[in-house]
């Protein structure tokens, strides 16, 4: 015996002295062993980046949601508990959680058999999509139906979802995110159309972790260290877009929708100065959070599909003749017809209107006109003018998946109906484009809807786009002179434009009406209403701020009614809306007296208020006082009286009263000032959380309501009143 456990002994105390030396046990290292028993690590999940319009205004991000889990295991509940933490009536559990997610009881008893079929012991068991992306308010309402009926066992996770406060907003440019399992089980966001799928790697966070050692029984080992890395949220994607006109658009759009119920519906609003996009939308459309609307089509129509653009294509044919000094509006021609070889031309009503020049022509969308056009400069030097235009090639817009279009210019029949828009085809974004050489004074900029690209957790800017002016063709004179001739379409008594009369400012543009080609390719759509009816148009004509392009294609249309009516409605509405918002003082009102606004900056505070009191504004003052850091609007903007005037100084700010304040004024105000303050609604200011001189630092949140003039009656700032005007219908092409 003695001899026996000595033996055993020795060998132990060797086992023992081996271990301590080499630190291996069995060919393994016994701290890796010891730090794989023990160790921990939590995940810090990132967050998706954000996209915000223009002004900082919220289109997406992540929100919290909850994941729903049932636990079945009776294991889960302790020996003495008074609450049971497991299910113990799974068919009242499945009844009570049918009400709230869209799952029916009976499959919610199928997935609990089928789990505990493959194994016995199943812990807890999860209700798939029907169980996740679950808001706060449901996660409250199911735990209160459970703790009312006796359901025990049901437990959420917090997780993140992604959210559209906007619904339906520009869908098809911004697209929508999902959560999406991988083959290893992890569950992550992942862009799957338009912007978000475009900068899904950029909006893509970078999840963090905890790591931290525990004993046997999972609690954290006292005096043991914790190794933080920080979660990198996602980049922030701030986009030309601004929401308010966004707004004006996709509510004018269900508007004609409703009325017309159009096979689809096309609108971009630009800024023809630099390019920006403020508004880009489309029909069908759905909502990005439930995808209710999608259909077949996930293409963003205003770059990803071409179409004949018919006789909105004039305006550059229009543009080549002048640059090319070949137009005279005054000498005549012989409407009707043209035939060139084997090929004869109509205008719109066969049969024309006998010898007339050729401003009318323009005025009444003669085909015909067009035509002699041609003949005066060539064909050949003609198509060269529309490639200068950017026609033919992509514009190179910051958007995924572009299509050039194509120019047929192999035959001289092919050039001729080109001159009026039918056969080529082009994108409606590189209409947009051309259209800013006309409006602009010949400068041609490139459209973008990307403003910058920030990170959010240095605040460094990764991404930073400007205006970029591209090559035109055709000079600063011929763009005035041409931008004259669209105006006199809107207000000559044979213009085909004049229903496109804006009430206030001076509009100019050109109507269109497309033949649609057929889906087997032979021949075009017939019938009434089964065109592609389009406006290309810009406002106030003398200095264009605004360029929008409206298509609307197959309405249906009434006894009276004409394909321009829905273009007309659409684009009266968005354009008059915006210009208002735009602060852009209207043209023809006698009851304003303007004045242009000096330049304060760098001015003392108290000094400039009185100057702007005694001028007939009305200053308020961000700051305490002192020398003026910066002023809105800028210097030579010319105001009505009692406009506002913002001045921005040092210090605390004094909060003002916003009421009657247009939604745009206060968004100037929140960025000068750097106040938190929430936008509730649009139009005009209503209502305001904190009172008229508090003052408040910039971790004080105001709220603001606002409210659009038809739905209430608060005074509104005395340049953005609002007016209707009807006017005649010109049928035209």
């Amino acid at each position: 015996m003695f001899v026996v456990f000595g033996g055993l002994f020795f060998l132990l105390f060797w086992r023992l002295l081996s271990i301590q030396i080499t630190g291996q046990a069995e060919g393994r290292q016994m701290a890796a062993m010891a730090e794989a028993k023990y160790a921990r690590e939590a995940t810090l999940k990132a967050e998706r980046g954000k996209i915000i319009d223009r002004n900082g205004e919220l289109i997406a991000s992540d929100t919290l949601s909850y994941r729903l889990i049932a636990v079945l295991n009776e294991k889960a509940t302790e020996k003495g508990a008074k609450k049971p933490r497991h299910v113990t009536d799974f068919d009242k559990a499945a009844d009570v959680l049918s009400r709230f997610i869209p799952m029916e009881k009976e499959e919610m008893l199928r997935i609990r058999d089928a789990a505990l079929k493959r194994n016995a012991d199943t812990y807890q068991i999860e209700f798939g999509k029907a169980g996740r992306d679950i808001s706060h308010e449901t996660m409250l309402a199911i735990k209160e139906a459970a703790e009312k009926e006796g359901v025990t066992g049901l437990q959420f996770i917090e997780d993140k979802k992604r959210f559209y406060p906007n619904g339906n907003f520009a869908s098809y440019l911004i697209g929508f995110a999902m959560r999406e399992e991988d083959k290893d089980g992890k569950v992550s966001t992942v862009g799957k159309m338009g912007l978000e799928k475009t900068y899904n790697e950029e909006l893509t966070g970078t999840n963090g972790k905890v790591d931290y050692q525990t004993d046997i029984w999972g609690f954290i080992l006292p005096k043991s260290e914790k190794k933080v890395v920080a979660a990198k949220d996602g980049m922030t994607i701030q986009l030309t877009i601004d929401k308010t006109i966004q707004n004006f658009v996709e509510d004018a759009m269900n508007q004609v929708e409703s009325k017309y119920s159009p096979e689809k519906m096309l609108v971009i609003v630009t800024n023809p100065k630099t390019g920006e996009i403020y508004a880009m939308s489309q029909r069908p459309s759905f909502h990005p959070s439930t995808r209710e609307g999608l259909t077949e089509n996930w293409l963003n129509d205003a770059i990803q599909n071409t179409i004949e653009p018919g006789s909105t294509m004039k305006m550059f044919t229009l543009a080549a003749a002048i640059e090319e000094k070949k137009w005279d509006p005054f000498a005549e021609y012989q409407s009707g017809q043209y035939t060139i070889y084997d090929k004869t031309i109509r205008d719109v009503n066969r049969t024309g209107w006998g010898r007339i020049n050729f401003l009318e022509g323009f005025q009444r969308s003669s085909n015909v006109s067009m035509a002699y056009l041609l003949e005066r400069m060539g064909d050949r030097t003609f198509i060269e003018y529309l490639r200068g235009f950017g026609f033919g090639e992509k514009v190179g817009i910051d958007l995924p998946n572009e299509v050039p279009g194509i120019i047929l210019d192999i035959n001289p029949s092919e050039r001729l109906t080109t001159s009026y828009g039918q056969g080529s085809t082009v994108t409606p974004i590189q209409m947009i484009q051309a259209a800013t050489a006309i409006a602009n004074d010949g400068k041609m900029m490139k459209p973008y809807v990307i403003d910058r690209i920030v990170d959010p957790n240095t605040g460094k800017e990764v991404v930073d786009h400007h205006e970029e002016e591209r090559k035109s063709p055709i000079s600063a004179e011929t763009a005035k002179q041409v931008r004259e001739i669209l105006a006199s379409t809107v207000t000559s008594e044979a213009g085909t434009g004049r229903k496109f009369a804006l009430s206030g400012y001076s509009v100019g543009g050109k109507t269109g009406t497309a033949e649609i080609p057929k889906k087997d390719g032979r021949g075009y759509l017939s019938g009434d209403g089964k065109y592609l009816y389009s406006f290309l148009g810009m406002a106030p004509i003398d200095d264009p701020q605004l360029l929008t392009y409206v298509i609307v294609q197959q309405p249906k249309l009434e006894l009276g009614q004409y394909g321009s009516d829905p273009v007309a409605e659409l684009f009266t509405s968005i354009m008059e809306s915006s210009l208002k918002y735009m602060n852009i003082l209207p043209e023809n009102s006698e009851t304003y007296s303007t004045k242009s606004l000096s330049n304060h900056v760098g001015e003392d505070a108290e000094s400039s208020i009185a100057m702007l009191q005694q001028q007939g504004f009305s200053p308020v003052l961000i700051g305490e006082g002192g020398k003026v850091k910066s002023q809105y609007p800028a210097e030579g903007t010319k105001l009505s009286e009692g406009s506002l005037v913002l001045l921005e100084t040092e210090g605390d700010t004094t909060l003002p009263n916003f009421s009657g304040w247009s939604k745009k004024m206060t968004l100037s105000f929140k960025m000068l000032s750097g106040l938190d303050i929430r936008l509730n609604g649009d139009g005009y200011v209503t209502e305001q959380s904190l009172s008229a001189g508090a003052v408040i630092s910039k971790d004080d949140p105001v709220v603001l309501q606002l409210k659009s003039p038809e739905d209430q009656h608060t005074p509104i700032e005395k340049n953005e009143e609002t007016e209707d005007e009807e006017v005649e219908e010109i049928i035209g092409g």
